[in-house]
């Protein structure tokens, strides 16, 4: 995956290097001979001067400065990047930019994690971590309003409202609705349950469970709507006297919540904490597998479960021969495995494991629970072996891999034990790695950041379709909902105010506030989300767009 992303990257800077504007001179027949110091050239076919087809004219050199078409020109970024005014080279350059602004947005979350996991939760976990995630779309809505005159900044600003307002609606939509279609379980008392999908795509017996801690980050994201209230006042009560009053009081507000959402998660690290438990949860799950692998081999050499090998194994450790194995059986089977490297005692290790295997709750666990338990684990185990390394391990490494990788999860979120020593040396590189990543991944977005503003805008031109739908579908990109409200609200409210921009917005903020109370009230309210509730998410996107073009295309409101 590394090579095929660095040739590609190799394949748009050679394109970079060989794209750029050109001067030529027209080649044109006269329309009767003159001398030859007006400019003739023979064209070797015929000395006879007095045929007008036997002489070509080098016109004079023409440059895009004194082209009579200067409004079909385009002006290259830092003097070099490409500009053209076709739509469908624009919609290349959009394709071009937008991978790199993705790349950005990559090296600076996986940086960031990087970093989390050495330094933990409280300054970088409550505050770097949120601000980076929302650093590309931030520096994209803040270069949309500094280039250019007012005019020019008030219209390429609809790219920064565009994409502001595209990121928001397509993670509570698209992305949502997604979530609930992968993840989803069987539906029984109320509750999803997990690694149980027996019913299809049954719309009501079939979703996902969420726990409390996801209903309060849905009211957080709720609170977060407020400046776009405030904002709108004077739209509200039409009248035109206190809009920049508005604005003013509007980005502070939204200060005031960016701060307050950072103080928050820097003394409330639960997010983390909840990490910290997953990746505990992780390493109980490679430690179990790789001792019952060295019982016996359960994966084919295809690295599928050997169920038969499964089913042997259950009969091993089924000591009474019952068919089940009680908490008893479990707790002899955990006793040899050493989990006091992770802090986690044996008891429970066994809560996990039933918690895992146990579908039926009758706290034992049967044969084919067994089975199925152990062959989900080994799924689990190659997805995150595969999304770790470049290249799978073979089906007899496999175990193996996972239990180092967990490990060193583990102690990447706390050093524990022993080895704390021996993790302090490893965060000492993964430090600089994750430090690196960070510059990247930022010199990356701020570079990029200009040139797309300006071939949406370019491609708008062409197109004639307004640069806020365009940047609405094509530039959002993956971030928090609640940072992506408050800090990008907050970046773009400041431009406006110090530009003396007009805040004539009004559909746009509509749009947001219906997604964002629609998502939130149904995240604050339900912990269980049945299929159906996927269809909803789906229906707002195009909904959302309707709606904007209807208010200020048919109804005028811009």
């Amino acid at each position: 995956m590394a090579e095929n992303s660095k040739s590609f990257l190799f394949f748009l800077f050679t394109v970079f290097l060989l794209t750029g504007q050109t001067q030529s001179r027209i080649i044109s027949k006269l329309s009767s001979p003159t001398s030859f110091e007006s400019g003739l050239v023979s064209d070797g076919l015929t000395d006879n001067v007095e045929k007008q087809d036997s002489f070509l004219s080098l016109n004079t050199l023409v440059s895009s400065s004194n082209s009579n078409k200067a409004e079909e020109t385009c002006e290259q970024s830092y003097g070099f990047l490409p500009c053209t005014t076709t739509a469908m080279g624009n919609l290349f350059l959009i394709v071009v930019y937008g991978y790199l602004m993705f790349t950005a947005a990559s090296f600076l979350s996986n940086g960031s994690e990087l970093l989390l996991e050495i330094l933990g939760p409280g300054i970088i976990g409550g505050l770097f971590l949120p601000v980076l995630g929302a650093l590309p779309d931030a520096l994209l809505i803040l270069v949309s309003g500094l280039s250019g005159s007012t005019e020019v900044a008030q219209s390429q600003v609809l790219v920064g409202m565009g994409l502001l307002a595209g990121s928001t609606v397509m993670l509570l939509t698209v992305l949502w609705g997604s979530c609930v279609i992968i993840g989803k379980c069987d539906i029984e008392d109320s509750r999803a349950r997990d690694s149980k999908d027996t019913r299809g795509l049954s719309l009501t017996e079939s979703g996902v469970s969420t726990d409390i801690w996801t209903s309060y980050a849905a009211r957080i994201m709720a609170v977060s709507i407020i400046p776009f209230v405030i904002v709108q006042l004077p739209a509200i009560f039409h009248t035109h006297s206190g809009r920049r009053l508005a604005v003013l009081i509007s980005l502070i507000v939204a200060v005031t919540l960016l701060i307050s959402y950072c103080v928050f998660q820097i003394f409330q690290p639960w997010i983390q904490e909840r990490k910290m438990a997953y990746a505990k949860h992780k390493h109980v799950i490679a430690g179990l597998l790789k001792h019952m692998h060295g019982l016996d081999r359960f994966l084919t050499d295809d690295g599928e479960p050997d169920e038969e090998v499964i089913r042997k194994l259950f009969r091993t450790i089924d000591g009474n021969g019952d068919a089940y194995l009680s908490d008893a059986e479990l707790r002899a089977l955990i006793i040899g495995i050493r989990f006091d490297e992770i802090d986690l005692n044996k008891d429970e290790a066994v809560e996990k494991l039933l918690r895992d295997f146990d579908t039926s709750g009758d706290s034992q666990v049967d044969e084919k629970e067994f089975v199925e338990g152990i062959s989900k684990w080994l799924q689990e185990a190659k997805r995150s072996v595969r999304s770790a390394n470049s290249s799978t391990p073979g089906a007899s490494d496999l175990v193996t891999h996972f239990h180092r990788q967990t490990k060193e999860e583990h102690d990447l979120l706390g050093n524990q034990g022993d080895e704390a020593e021996e993790g302090a040396e490893k965060s000492k590189f993964t430090s600089y790695k994750a430090v690196g990543m960070l510059l990247l991944g930022a010199a990356i977005a701020a570079a990029v950041a200009d040139p797309l503003v300006d071939v949406v805008d370019n491609f708008s031109t062409a197109t004639s379709i307004p640069s806020f739908f365009i940047s609405f579908i094509a530039l959002p990109i993956y971030g928090a909902v609640t940072m992506n409200n408050i800090l990008c609200l907050s970046v773009f409210l400041a431009l406006v105010y110090v530009r003396h921009l007009t805040w004539d917005f009004s559909a746009e903020v509509l749009v947001i506030l219906i997604v964002c109370v629609v998502m939130g009230l149904f995240g604050s309210f339900r912990t269980t989300f049945p299929l159906w509730t996927c269809s909803i998410a789906f229906l707002l996107y195009p909904f959302s767009l309707a709606l904007v073009y209807v208010l200020d295309y048919v109804l005028g409101w811009s």
